[in-house]
């Protein structure tokens, strides 16, 4: 099983086109979308050591390829109004109904734990977006 590694090469980013650069997102809001989002919603993912045991890694991989399928920051300036309307209603969604993160994420990445403010503040920013 070890010897068919995952691919973890990030697709290159354009800052340009990033949810941040495009949104003028507040730091504090940044902060939060860096360490609860970024991993599996962009193309900056950061592969933990366990990325390279499989089939840990397989798993991994095909979270991090449907993050990225269902909502992209790196490539939010190619979203229309409209997806980018939706995107935030389903991003303030998720976070207020606390399923994103996912609990398997945070189990291993403490600072993606979301206390209840930060979550508040993620959803009303996401809502003033839309």
């Amino acid at each position: 099983m070890q010897f068919f590694r995952i691919d973890k090469t990030n697709p290159p980013a354009e800052p340009a086109s990033d949810m941040i650069a495009v949104e003028n997102v507040p730091e504090d809001i940044q902060v939060i979308l860096k360490n609860a989002c970024y991993d599996c919603h962009s193309h900056e993912t950061e592969y933990p050591w366990y990325s390279n045991v499989a089939p840990v890694s397989w798993w991994l991989k095909d979270h991090i390829d449907e993050g990225r399928e269902h909502l992209n920051f790196s490539e939010w300036a190619s979203y229309d109004a409209e997806r980018k309307a939706h995107k935030l209603e389903e991003l303030a969604e998720e976070v207020e109904e606390k399923e994103m993160p996912l609990e398997s994420y945070t189990w291993a990445h403490s600072e993606s734990k979301l206390s209840d403010e930060e979550r508040q503040a993620l959803v009303d920013w996401a809502n003033s977006k839309r």
